[in-house]
């Protein structure tokens, strides 16, 4: 029993102690040492380390992304515009001695910072930009840039910026209804456009129309010619043949045929002399 009291006493004093002289670095932190106000390590993994109380002071801090909404902002753009934008960004610390000595490890000194380099690479970029560009352009073009130049100014305060996005692009009421008309125009000038190219490929496609039509006329007429003149050579081959089988006859049938053309009407007249070879049928059922 007495050996317990003095074992409590005693190890209740080393837990103490070893409280005292050590801390720990979780996997999300990023702590660093300072000994007297000045940094002398802060390059420590995840676990247990040691330090000497009072003589060190251990400031930690999240490793993890973080977030940096910040509030809307005005921009000129190259037309010397002015456009509203919403954005945030995503940043984490890069280099936590340099964090500290640039933000002393404020939270609202490091957004203020930050902020205001992601605003200057903000102005830069829109400024680079119309107003048409900006609203319906390449935003992915345009925020890569954003971040890369974010990246680069943000690096003396210890952070990496991971990415900057545009949330909203809003236009202020003086500037809108200029922008919309200049927008509506542009799609008169592409409406317009495009039925100029819709009247032009309807006269091709009426004129090559036209040009088929001609064509196949020309080919049935040709055609029809041809039919013609065949029938025309087979009848002269049939009206050959008959004439050499009776000669009489078929002058006969000719002559008939002649007749009924000729006297259809009341109205026709011919002036012929009585004794013409026409009349020779009409004079004489023998034709003499």
């Amino acid at each position: 029993m007495k050996n317990i009291k003095i074992l409590l006493p005693a190890a209740a004093g080393l837990a103490v102690l070893i409280y005292a002289f050590t801390f720990t670095v979780n996997q999300w932190e990023m702590a660093l040492k300072l000994r007297l106000g000045e940094i002398i390590d802060s390059d420590y993994e995840p676990g247990l380390h040691w330090r000497v109380p009072i003589l060190n002071d251990v400031k930690k801090y999240d490793g993890r992304i973080q977030t940096l909404d910040a509030r809307p902002e005005r921009f000129l753009t190259l037309e010397k515009k002015d456009v509203i934008v919403d954005s945030y960004a995503k940043w984490r610390i890069a280099n936590v001695a340099q964090f500290y000595r640039s933000t002393g490890g404020s939270d609202a000194k490091t957004s203020r910072l930050l902020a205001a380099r992601i605003n200057t690479s903000l102005r830069n970029e829109f400024g680079k930009r119309t107003i048409q560009e900006v609203i319906s352009g390449d935003r992915t073009e345009i925020m890569s840039l954003l971040t890369k130049d974010a990246d680069a100014k943000a690096s003396e305060l210890g952070v990496e910026v991971i990415d900057v996005r545009v949330k909203q692009i809003d236009l202020p009421p003086e500037v809108s209804e200029s922008v919309y008309g200049r927008m509506s125009a542009e799609r008169e000038r592409v409406a317009r456009d495009l039925r100029a190219k819709g009247a032009e490929a309807a006269e091709r496609i009426r004129a090559d129309a036209d040009r088929q039509q001609v064509v196949i006329q020309a080919d049935a007429y040709r055609e029809s010619e041809k039919l013609r003149g065949e029938g025309d050579a087979k009848a002269a081959r049939i009206y050959a043949n008959a004439y050499q089988a009776d000669a009489e006859f078929y002058a006969f049938y000719r002559s008939l045929n002649a007749y009924r053309n000729s006297f259809n009407s009341r109205a026709d007249v011919m002036v012929l002399q009585p004794d013409s070879d026409f009349f020779r049928y009409l004079k004489s059922q023998k034709g003499k």
